[in-house]
């Protein structure tokens, strides 16, 4: 495989590219994918965007039931050669961006196009009923890098960071791909919380919404006007949160931690996700509202 900076390199990546489309092709980033995820027999595992197969072939092999989603006809039509031999896979023409995700776990191994990475993430992270369980992706390099910084800059990242471990596990080069693209690409690990109950998520919601609409605010200032003083105090200080620390500067495991701390407090009453949440898998901006003291 040639490296970033390799004559051929150079020569690959001035080659026209019409239509957009970037084939990774490293086998040893497929099979560090597949190892990160552990799946095998037994289990459901998906990959969207399959093109021509380099993911979903080499996940034939780990005995899972294997769900390729490729929405265009002629790769559709190479993956179901190319596959044909294998019981465990199915083939789908479908789009990633609307295609029903399985009500049963899943997980996820898949090189995702770069523009689509945010409908995609929000399609299985955002829904409290999502059914994923783990996912290895191979995502835009600052992209990752975004999704995965310890104080999320939006209220939607930081609910997906709260519930899922986002982690960046390395970079991918360029040179990983056919043709290359203009930057590098990051392996991207998901894997649920442990722990994050109905009723913690609910809290969890409405604190982030009180949090990043809280501009400035320190994170004793922006909890303790809703949660009271002394509560707020108490949650921060179990948590190794500084009350003085920007609101939005709390990283965002600390908010789960907060929230599995206030539910136990029986004076909170916590009002419901939006619906949104709850029965649409495309987050959008519901406001919920703030729990009142009884």
């Amino acid at each position: 495989m040639p490296r970033p900076g390799h004559s051929h390199a150079r020569n690959v990546r001035s080659q026209p590219n019409p239509s957009g489309v970037h084939f990774l092709t490293a086998t040893s980033v497929v099979d560090r994918l597949i190892r990160e995820c552990s799946v095998g027999p037994g289990e459901v595992v998906l990959d969207f965007g399959a093109g021509k197969g380099a993911v979903t072939a080499r996940l034939a092999r780990t005995g899972a039931t294997v769900i390729a989603i490729e929405r265009d006809p002629e790769f559709v039509r190479q993956l179901r050669r190319r596959l044909s031999c294998h019981d465990n896979v199915r083939v789908v023409p479908a789009d990633a961006r609307t295609i029903s995700l399985p009500r049963r776990g899943f997980s996820v191994v898949s090189s995702i196009p770069y523009g689509i990475s945010t409908t995609l993430l929000r399609r299985l992270l955002t829904p409290q009923w999502t059914s994923l369980r783990r996912g290895a992706l191979v995502v835009e390099w600052g992209f990752a890098r975004r999704v995965t910084a310890a104080a999320p800059r939006d209220r939607e990242v930081a609910w997906w960071a709260a519930r899922f471990e986002l982690e960046l596990v390395t970079r991918v080069p360029a040179a990983s791909f056919r043709p290359e693209p203009a930057v590098d690409s990051a392996h991207l690990s998901v894997r649920r919380v442990p722990g994050m109950t109905p009723r913690v998520e609910t809290a969890l919601w409405t604190l982030l919404d009180i949090a990043y609409a809280a501009g400035n605010a320190t994170a004793h200032k922006a909890l303790a006007g809703t949660i009271g003083g002394r509560l707020t105090r108490g949650a921060l200080s179990a948590c190794d949160v500084d009350p003085s620390l920007p609101v939005r500067s709390v990283p965002a495991r600390a908010w789960s931690e907060i929230a599995r701390r206030l539910v136990r407090e029986r004076s909170l009453h916590w009002p419901r996700l939006p619906a949104t949440l709850v029965k649409d898998d495309r987050a959008r901006s519901a406001k919920p509202r703030k729990p009142r003291r009884r």
